[in-house]
This record gives structure tokens, sequence and C-alpha cells, in this order.
């Protein structure tokens, strides 16, 4: 079924705009992120980022764009604001310990697909604390997109960097997260009953079809 909004059902501008201020500030706490390097990364000063977030300031474009290169979201998402006419479903985010999921698949059953930011590491899942490992049913593979990831895999402990990707059966116990005060940002397909990715195509190997 294609749901389309109805433009008369939509909330005035002004609420939108009431609501960008606590969305930008969930956005930062969420990334662990302090008004002084949001200001550095963005260009604009603490103290109208502080104002855009208490309401005090009114959002404009020109201080939205930057802010939603920084948060890594479109400017739609950043303002939450309401379709348009566009038929597409757009998944909304979660915050779950701090971790923001975005959902890329919405369909009941089989593998789902996420993309998962992770914020700066705290001491707890510092490089040298063991984490707490566990195993559940279903098959699971990640891929870093930036940032660097930890994946404690039974005995094995591993760093994955930009562009790595693990997959595993996680009824092997197993823990993952970041270790660097940098944000971690990740692709994520799991299975629930154990459903595998299925590479069709493979790259070429010396002396085999297509070797030299």
């Amino acid at each position: 079924m294609v749901r389309v909004t109805d433009i008369d059902s939509q909330p005035p501008a002004q609420e939108v705009l009431d609501r960008v201020g606590p969305r930008l500030r969930a956005l930062r706490r969420a990334r662990q992120t302090t008004l002084a390097q949001l200001s550095a990364a963005t260009g604009i000063s603490v103290s109208t980022l502080s104002r855009l977030e208490s309401g005090g300031r009114r959002p404009t474009l020109e201080l939205l764009l930057p802010l939603a290169r920084a948060h890594q979201v479109t400017l739609d998402e950043l303002v939450d604001a309401p379709a348009t006419g566009d038929p597409r479903i757009h998944p909304r985010p979660t915050v779950r310990d701090g971790v923001v999921f975005v959902p890329m698949t919405r369909r009941p059953g089989g593998p789902r697909a996420y993309k998962m930011v992770y914020p700066a590491a705290t001491p707890a899942c510092a490089p040298q604390c063991p984490p707490d490992q566990r195993v559940h049913e279903g098959y699971e593979w990640l891929y870093v997109l930036s940032g660097r990831l930890r994946l404690v895999l039974g005995e094995h402990d591993l760093v994955l960097g930009p562009g790595e990707a693990a997959e595993f059966d996680t009824r092997t116990p197993h823990w993952f997260g970041n270790p660097d005060p940098a944000p971690l940002e990740l692709l994520s397909l799991f299975g629930p009953q154990g459903e595998r990715m299925h590479v069709r195509a493979r790259p070429a190997t010396a002396g085999g079809p297509g070797g030299s």
C-alpha cells in the first residue's frame, strides 16, 4: 500500500521549526559531541549553536546545511519535516545505549539491515577492558563505513577499519563496539534465523577462471 501524506494534515511551518532545536540537541548528544567540537566542524559559533538548540535562534538554511553535513543526515531528517507527496516510507532512527540505529529494511522476518552510528568510546569500551560477550540465534555481517570497530569473537579480538567487513554465527560468544575517541559508523545485516548473505559474484583468482 502506498502512503502519501495529506498536505492539509501536515503541521504548520512554525511547529516544524520549533522542533528543530530539541532535535539538534538530541543528535549532538547521541554522538557525544560538545558544542565546541560542533562549532569547529561547522564554523558556527558556540553561542549560536546553543541558541539554536534552546530555541532562542531561528534556524535558517545557512545554519542547517553545515549542521546536516556534520551530523551526516539529510536536511529533511535534521528538521524532521513531514513528507510532501513522497510515496516512500522513511524509516525513523532510534537511539539505544547511545548508539543510533537507522533501519534500512521494513519487511517482517528475514534478514534485517541497519546503519549504526556509535558515539566516541567511553572508558567502559576501552580496548584493555574485556567486554561481556553474548550469544543468540542468528547470523551477522558487519561493514565499517568510518571509524574503527572492535570485534571480540570467541577467543579472537579484532579491530576493523573503513572498508573492512566481518561475518559470524551469533551463537559464537561475541561483542562489538567503538574503541576510539571518534564516532564509528557501520552497516549491519542480521539474519535472526541464521540466514546468510549470498555473494553472486566473486573476484577471479590466479590460475582459476579469468586468472592468469
